[in-house]
């Protein structure tokens, strides 16, 4: 096959998944990020996960498809620190993750308050805190509590509302942003 025609069949592959997805306004189209429609390149994440003292930075997206092993990486530093629990995280919140640090244009890892949460470790805390949800989308890989060193925490939170792609949470007194691809919210 040759080049321009793999290239259009990519194009047009990433045209369906936005349509399939819903992704059809201006606003929604210019949240995603460049790199997720092209059929090239490499998309890092770094982390240091506090619980842990854990680092981690790999290359989780390469040429059009997410790096299995990679994946199982970033998947253990999000672990519940608590049970040594693993859950596959949810690639949107990857890449949301991505598109942050773009963003942001600070070359510092993501520092890991929280990522997966066990059934378990998220009743403990509900029980034991206040603003912890009983049915939190940690337990689905779906949320992370995060800071980044020399970022001031409320141009992290500005930040991600900016790309309005899922629930944005902000912590001053305990010094983290929560990060989740539910519904479009913040507090």
């Amino acid at each position: 096959m040759n080049h321009s025609l793999l290239q259009r069949r990519q194009w047009l592959k990433a045209g369906v998944a936005l349509a399939v997805a819903g992704l059809t306004s201006k606003r929604a189209l210019a949240a995603v990020p460049q790199s997720s429609v092209l059929p090239t390149g490499i998309r890092e994440l770094a982390f240091y996960n506090q619980h842990t003292g854990e680092s981690l930075k790999t290359g989780y997206w390469a040429d059009g498809e997410y790096v299995p092993e990679a994946l199982a990486d970033i998947n253990r530093i999000l672990r519940d620190h608590r049970t040594n629990d693993v859950l596959p995280m949810q690639l949107p919140l990857l890449d949301l993750l991505y598109t942050l640090q773009g963003v942001l244009a600070v070359p510092r890892p993501f520092q890991i308050i929280s990522g997966y949460r066990s059934p378990k470790t998220n009743a403990f805390l509900a029980a034991n805190s206040g603003g912890v949800a009983k049915r939190s989308l940690h337990m689905q890989g779906m949320a992370v509590d995060i800071h980044v060193e020399g970022v001031p925490l409320d141009q992290l939170r500005r930040a991600a509302i900016s790309l309005q792609t899922g629930g944005v949470g902000y912590y001053p007194a305990s010094n983290f942003v929560h990060l989740d691809i539910g519904r479009v919210r913040n507090w």
